[in-house]
């Protein structure tokens, strides 16, 4: 079968390359792919810009559903044909304090998948049931296949932050997470909402005020503080959201949030600070980081994209089949798609 592979430490080291299917164990599922977000982290993984660990060679793609295709002897509860979403925690140890209290996306032993076990930009993909969600009829396989990220600005904004109604959010990065983090924040009644982005994200900004914000600032153009103080009493941000994982972004968060506000950072980024952290301790500010999902985010969010409640019309930027995943990597690259999609047929 066909699949998207990076091979080697370098830019551009991706290409599609013929690899054999999966078996899977008793107690594994096998998945038939049909759709596969493509994450800015792909896209750092094709520019080999990660500042995670990989195994090379190694198939991208983790944000992915499908239909059931196989179900190992020992697995109840799944049946062949079902349409189902997929976590991205490929492999737990089930153990430790974090699996036992639930929180098994901090396992020390967590590999997942597109970047230490073969991930979902191929035909088929062998997962453990623990991590399959069932999928509202009324959600397409595209829209499915956005599930993680929404995830991941869920569990951000309302797990980790607790945003309340009222709170002024500042939105660092226009991609996908930010996008989410936006329509989430907007959902909690969140208000003032602005977002902020480069001189590559002028459409991006432009679908950022379509989902709600009420306020957009290229930071590349015109400084965000002036804006920011002009809101509300003037003291800064309740909440400033770093979707960038750009040090420079972090330098302006300590700028933009209030005393005893919260920056809560969702971008990772190899980048040293090279910032003095006073301005944390002078605001007695809550920096917080937010990492990943569990079960029941799944739910919660599969639950909200039945509903309509998650737009995700205008992030879709395009869907593409596998051989042009280079062209879906390229327009999320370089701005014109918020999020590619990759439909395997």
């Amino acid at each position: 079968m066909q699949a998207v592979v990076k091979y080697a430490r370098q830019d551009g080291a991706v290409q599609v390359r013929d690899i054999p299917e999966p078996h899977i164990t008793p107690d594994q599922v096998l998945i038939e792919v049909k759709a596969v977000g493509v994450c800015g982290s792909d896209v750092h993984m094709w520019r080999d810009h990660q500042s995670w660990q990989v195994k090379l060679p190694v198939v991208l793609g983790h944000e992915f559903c499908g239909v059931v295709a196989q179900v190992g002897a020992r697995v109840n509860g799944f049946q062949v044909g079902e349409r189902v979403a997929c976590e991205t925690a490929a492999e737990i140890c089930g153990e430790c304090v974090y699996c036992r209290s639930g929180n098994y996306n901090l396992c020390p032993s967590r590999r997942g998948f597109g970047a230490l076990i073969d991930g979902a930009m191929t035909r088929y993909v062998a997962v453990r049931p623990q991590i399959l969600h069932r999928l509202p009829d009324i959600v397409s396989f595209e829209h499915a296949a956005l599930t993680e990220p929404i995830c991941v600005a869920y569990n951000a904004l309302v797990e980790k932050t607790r945003l309340k109604p009222g709170d002024c959010v500042v939105i660092q990065g226009v991609g996908a997470i930010g996008m989410m983090a936006l329509q989430i924040a907007k959902l909690h009644g969140a208000h003032p909402i602005v977002a902020l982005g480069t001189d590559v994200d002028a459409r991006r900004l432009d679908i950022a005020r379509q989902l709600g914000a009420t306020h957009t600032l290229n930071v590349q153009r015109e400084d965000p503080r002036a804006l920011i103080q002009s809101l509300g009493d003037g003291f800064g941000a309740d909440v400033v959201v770093d979707c960038t994982g750009v040090s420079a972004a972090f330098k302006t968060s300590m700028a933009l949030v209030r005393p005893n506000g919260t920056i809560t950072k969702i971008g990772w980024g190899p980048q040293p600070l090279d910032a003095s952290l006073d301005p944390i301790v002078a605001k007695a500010v809550t920096v917080q980081g937010a990492f990943s999902h569990t079960y029941a985010t799944w739910e919660r969010v599969l639950r909200l994209l039945a509903s309509g409640q998650i737009n995700l019309a205008p992030i879709i930027g395009g869907v593409y089949p596998l051989t042009e995943w280079r062209e879906a990597f390229a327009r999320m690259e370089d701005g014109t798609n918020v999020k590619s999609v990759i439909s395997i047929q």
